[in-house]
């Protein structure tokens, strides 16, 4: 038996001992579900958004679907002058006022020559997408982040983007009230770091009560089949919080963000193998729901197989618990 079978089977009786809840019910196309951004529209039609395909939209009637893929919403990519522009990655959605933006990342894997566009919805409909292109957030290796993996949070009326990814991990900054673009002379700050590893990245910003919610991916995201991280090195979901939307995000032990902290919300149990790309949605029926991609351990490991998960998250205790 090889080391890695051995490591496998022992992620059953992990998952039991940490109590983790297992992902909830999906139905129709769960599949090419990477790094999946959700959005309910006003009439209770599901969206889901993901990496791949000129970001693929699936629309359900139910968090738990049927999904049923509708086709690409941006079919021409985008129009930022980079490598990767017919390959986008990362989406996220949000609805300002009456109008939905998704946000984007044109890159290519292990490059910090990266940007963030915009893309413009009155109904999230696949064919209603208009690019604007450049959000003016964008990298290279005079950066001290990677721009790609965006997510916008609305607080006091302001908008900010958040995003990074290895390098110098996570950034955020202000756009203006129609978020298309950064605020004039906008500068970024770091809201997560940890010194002892760059592998942070998919940053996402969500208000419960009284806290600002950070929570992100850590770990190898990619390429199970191919190779095999060391057991517990593999993507997970972590957090920290701030009475703040933008700084002094500390972990459940008061571990700054900026300085490796974070509290393990959701990883590696049972079946479930590597789950991160991750969003949090306020549903009218389940309540908060953390939704994300991981791999099924008894289907395969590739980046093909990546299935959505969705778990309702308690927050009585003031941390998110699945």
């Amino acid at each position: 038996m090889t080391l890695r079978a051995v490591a496998l089977g022992l992620v059953p009786l992990l998952g039991r001992a940490l109590g983790y809840a297992n992902p909830q019910a999906c139905s129709g196309t769960c599949t090419n579900a990477h790094d999946p951004s959700i959005v309910r529209r006003a009439d209770g039609t599901y969206f889901r958004f993901s990496t791949g395909g000129r970001v693929a939209v699936h629309s359900a009637p139910d968090i738990s679907g049927p999904w049923t893929y509708k086709g690409a919403a941006l079919p021409s990519g985008s129009s930022i002058n980079l490598p990767g522009n017919q390959d986008l990655w990362a989406p996220d959605v949000s609805l300002v006022g009456d109008t939905y933006y998704l946000y984007y990342s044109v890159s290519e894997f292990g490059s910090q020559n990266s940007a963030i566009g915009v893309a413009t919805s009155p109904s999230l409909d696949v064919g209603s997408w208009t690019d604007h292109g450049a959000t003016g957030v964008k990298s290279d290796s005079s950066k001290p982040y990677n721009a790609i993996d965006a997510n916008l949070i609305s607080a006091d009326g302001r908008n900010f983007l958040t995003w990074g990814s290895f390098w110098k991990d996570i950034y955020q900054a202000e756009m203006k009230g129609a978020p298309l673009t950064l605020v004039s002379g906008a500068s970024s700050r770091q809201v997560a770091f940890d010194p002892a590893t760059t592998e942070v990245e998919g940053a996402f910003v969500f208000k419960n009560g009284d806290f600002y919610y950070l929570f992100y991916s850590k770990g190898k995201c990619c390429g199970y089949d191919r190779n095999m991280p060391p057991a517990g090195a593999e993507y997970k979901i972590m957090a920290c919080r701030s009475a703040s939307p933008t700084e002094g995000f500390v972990d459940k032990n008061g571990v700054a963000c900026t300085n490796g902290g974070g509290t393990v919300v959701l990883e590696s149990h049972g079946n479930v193998y590597g789950p991160g790309g991750q969003g949090v949605y306020q549903d009218p029926t389940h309540g908060p729901i953390l939704y994300y991609h991981y791999v099924d351990k008894t289907i395969g490991f590739g980046d093909g197989d990546k299935r959505f998960g969705w778990n309702t998250i308690d927050f009585s205790s003031g941390w998110p618990v699945v």
